[in-house]
C-alpha cells in the first residue's frame, strides 16, 4: 500500500509539474512567459502575452495533464494495491498533480494557480461535478470578465457539486481532496483577491485600472 501510494504521488507530481504554458511560449515565441504580464505560467497569462491560440492550448494541455495524472495514478494504484479503494488513489493523484502544477520542480517550485489542472483531475475523479463547476466559471467570466473571480467561484462551487452529484462510495480521503484542491486554488489567488477588493484587478480583454491611469498620464 505504501509503495503504491508513493508511486502514485511520483507519477502524478511529475505529470502535473510539466509547465505547459512555459513550454508553449518558449517554443513558439522564444520568450519566457514568466517575464511578461503577471509572470504566471497559466493559460490566462499565456493568453494575454502569447495570443488566443497559445492560451487555449495551455488550458487544454493543463487540463489533459491533470486528467492523465488521475487516470494513470488510479491504474497504477490498483495494480500495486488491489485492496485499496480506487477513489482514494484517484484523490491522491488529483491532489499531487495540482501541487505539481503549483510547485513544479522544473521551475524552482514556482508554477501556476491550478485552475485548468484542477478541472482536469476532477474530470476523471468526479466528472459531473467538474463540468458543473466549469459552467460556474464560464458564467461568472461571461458576466464579469474577471478570470480570477470566475476561477475562485468555480473552485468554491466544486465541493458543493461533488457533495450533491457524486454517487457510490465516497471514502474520507476522497471527500477531503474535493475540499483541499479548491482551497489550494483559492489560496493561490490571494493577490487577485486583494486586487478585486481594491478595485484594481484587470478584466479579460481590458487593461488594468493602474495601466490605464499610467497611459493617461503619459498622454498628458
Amino acid at each position: 500500500m505504501l509503495l503504491a501510494s508513493l508511486l502514485v504521488i511520483a507519477v502524478a507530481y511529475l505529470l502535473g509539474s510539466i509547465p505547459m504554458g512555459y513550454l508553449l511560449v518558449r517554443v513558439f515565441l522564444k520568450q519566457d512567459v514568466r517575464s511578461v504580464g503577471s509572470g504566471n505560467i497559466g493559460a490566462t497569462n499565456v493568453l494575454r502575452s502569447g495570443g488566443t491560440g497559445l492560451g487555449a492550448a495551455t488550458f487544454v494541455l493543463d487540463t489533459l495533464k491533470g486528467a492523465s495524472a488521475v487516470y494513470i495514478g488510479g491504474i497504477v494504484g490498483m495494480l500495486l494495491a488491489p485492496d485499496a479503494q480506487l477513489r482514494n488513489m484517484q484523490a491522491l493523484a488529483a491532489l499531487t498533480a495540482v501541487l505539481g502544477h503549483m510547485f513544479p520542480v522544473w521551475l524552482r517550485f514556482k508554477g501556476g494557480k491550478g485552475v485548468a489542472t484542477g478541472f482536469g483531475v476532477f474530470l476523471v475523479a468526479a466528472p459531473t461535478s467538474a463540468l458543473a463547476a466549469i459552467a460556474v466559471f464560464a458564467l461568472v467570466l461571461l458576466i464579469t470578465r474577471y478570470v480570477s473571480l470566475a476561477s475562485i467561484l468555480g473552485a468554491a462551487s466544486f465541493p458543493f457539486f461533488a457533495w450533491m452529484l457524486v454517487r457510490g462510495d465516497r471514502p474520507p480521503f476522497y471527500i477531503a481532496a474535493q475540499f483541499a484542491v479548491p482551497l489550494l486554488i483559492i489560496a493561490k489567488h490571494h493577490q487577485n483577491i486583494r486586487r478585486l477588493l481594491a478595485g484594481t484587478e484587470s478584466r479579460l480583454g481590458y487593461s488594468s485600472p493602474r495601466t490605464r491611469e499610467k497611459g493617461t498620464r503619459e498622454k498628458a
